[in-house]
C-alpha cells in the first residue's frame, strides 16, 4: 500500500511539475559554465544574471550541479515550491482513505492529458 501511495504521490509531483514548467516565462538565455569559470568570473556572471536576466548552469566534471538565476525567478520557484508542498499535503490528507490503485490510474490519465496539451 505504501509503495502504491508513494507512486501516486510521485505521479502528482510529475503532473504539478509539468504545470509549473508550462507557467514559467521563457528565460532570455541559459548558459553553461564550469565551476572554475564561475570561480574566476563570478562578478561578470552575476552581472549577466542581474542585468540581462540570463541563467547560468554550473557544471562540475561535465555534470550540472547548481544554477545561478535571477532573484525574481528564484522567488517564483520558491513560491511554486511552497504551493506545491501545500497541495501535496492537502491531497495526501484527502486520499489517505481512498483506494490507491484507483487514484493512481486517474492521475496517470491526468498526466497524459497534461503532456498532450503542453
Amino acid at each position: 500500500m505504501v509503495g502504491v501511495l508513494g507512486s501516486f504521490i510521485q505521479n502528482i509531483a510529475i503532473f504539478a511539475l509539468i504545470t509549473i514548467i508550462n507557467s514559467i516565462e521563457v528565460i532570455d538565455m541559459i548558459r553553461n559554465a564550469t565551476a572554475m569559470t564561475v570561480r574566476n568570473n563570478l562578478g561578470e556572471l552575476l552581472n549577466e544574471v542581474t542585468y540581462r536576466h540570463d541563467s547560468i548552469v554550473i557544471q562540475k566534471s561535465g555534470k550540472p550541479v547548481a544554477a545561478i538565476v535571477d532573484i525574481a525567478l528564484f522567488e517564483k520557484i520558491r513560491l511554486m515550491q511552497d504551493e506545491f508542498d501545500a497541495l501535496c499535503s492537502k491531497l495526501a490528507d484527502k486520499v489517505k482513505d481512498e483506494e490507491a490503485d484507483m487514484l493512481n490510474e486517474d492521475l496517470v490519465e491526468a498526466v497524459k492529458a497534461a503532456r498532450l496539451s503542453a
